[in-house]
């Protein structure tokens, strides 16, 4: 056999879809199975034509899951986020779309048993050390997959997966606020510049002659502004003490930009070389937290709920996502402590993907 044939579950998670493999079916070494699954999305073309990715960030990310040693996770999940057209592979960040399925693809793949009409999972994300607990719909011991959950960027309904996460506060840098400040200018442009979930260098759409209602086609053909946004978002990283982060998918980029209503605000999100078509779940409470902590930039664009935990609705181009964010401020600090969503996740496909021996024997 010249190929060498790999077990897979293909998931939607959220807004994003991609292969779900179990640790002990790839390479242990990093780089080699970054080669295995550059080969198995077919990383190096626009269409992704020699493999199962997409053709776009959100359709060529990986979850990669295993037993968990920890005492208090049933689940280890490794995210990748391989590279449209670089063949290139990202583990230092985590998707929280993409671990919408975790729960839902380790227990199709025997690694945690139902525990009755719904299970709970708890999951370890690898890549950051976040807890997160999800809720998946198991009536009569399989999970249903069938359910009124609607969420934005995706057709149809679906079953609820409720999600909440915890310890995500500095998870990547070690600090909510990586500069110690809520507000730098780089480069002329003022920045929040925060870590919650995910690390993101964060700035108003005015600032840069946009209003934050523009699309992601809008964006993306606006060249000079993914130029500044790039410059902006490498020098604030460096200040974030995450060093040379050109090959890198983190931080992220965010805009914000006013909405009317209490506890609204229009976001942009950026992957961070194109427009994400809606918003990354782990971007999503970056956003919300940002909005909520007095003297960033996003702080003046909304006005706060009275309520905590807080209900934030995202408005993203293909509509809106609901955040509750649970916190406190002492002193006039902010202080995160857990994130709430509900996402939907469908099970498309499982089988084998096959790759080339010369990339991978199996051994």
């Amino acid at each position: 056999m010249t190929q060498t044939a790999i077990p897979f579950l293909f998931m939607r998670g959220g807004s994003s879809r991609g292969p779900y493999f179990k640790s002990a079916d790839l390479p242990k070494d990093r780089d080699h199975m970054a080669r295995v699954l550059i080969a198995a999305l077919g990383s190096g073309h626009p269409l992704n034509i020699d493999g199962i990715g997409g053709g776009s960030p959100v359709t060529t990310k990986v979850a990669i899951l295993s037993r968990s040693d920890s005492a208090w996770a049933d689940i280890d999940y490794l995210f990748a986020q391989v590279s449209v057209l670089d063949q290139r592979v990202d583990f230092k960040p985590t998707c929280g779309n993409i671990l919408t399925g975790v729960g839902p693809a380790a227990i199709e793949m025997g690694l945690i048993a139902p525990s009755g009409d719904t299970t709970e999972v708890k999951i370890h994300a690898v890549n950051t050390g976040a807890r997160v607990s999800v809720v998946v719909q198991t009536p009569n011991g399989l999970v249903n997959y069938d359910g009124p959950a609607t969420i934005d960027g995706v057709p149809g309904s679906a079953a609820p997966v409720e999600m909440n996460f915890m310890d995500v506060a500095g998870s990547s840098t070690g600090a909510f606020l990586p500069t110690g400040n809520v507000i730098d200018q780089v480069q002329g442009i003022d920045v929040t510049c925060m870590d919650v979930a995910m690390p993101m260098v964060i700035a108003r759409a005015a600032d840069f002659g946009l209003s934050g209602q523009e699309t992601p086609e809008d964006l993306d053909s606006n060249r000079g502004f993914f130029d500044r946004m790039e410059a902006i978002r490498l020098e604030a990283a460096v200040k974030m003490c995450m060093g040379d982060c050109r090959q890198s998918v983190t931080p992220k980029f965010g805009l914000v930009a006013p909405h009317d209503k209490t506890g609204h605000i229009t976001v942009r999100y950026f992957m961070p070389w194109s427009t994400h078509p809606t918003i990354a779940v782990t971007g999503s409470q970056c956003l919300a937290s940002c909005a909520l902590t007095a003297g960033t930039v996003a702080y003046p664009m909304m006005t706060a709920p009275s309520a905590i935990p807080s209900k934030i609705t995202l408005h993203h181009p293909k509509g809106s996502m609901d955040v509750v964010i649970d916190y406190v401020v002492q002193d006039g600090l902010f202080t995160h402590r857990s994130a709430g969503l509900i996402r939907t996740a469908r099970k498309l496909a499982s089988g084998h993907v096959y790759v080339p021996r010369c990339v991978w024997s199996g051994a």
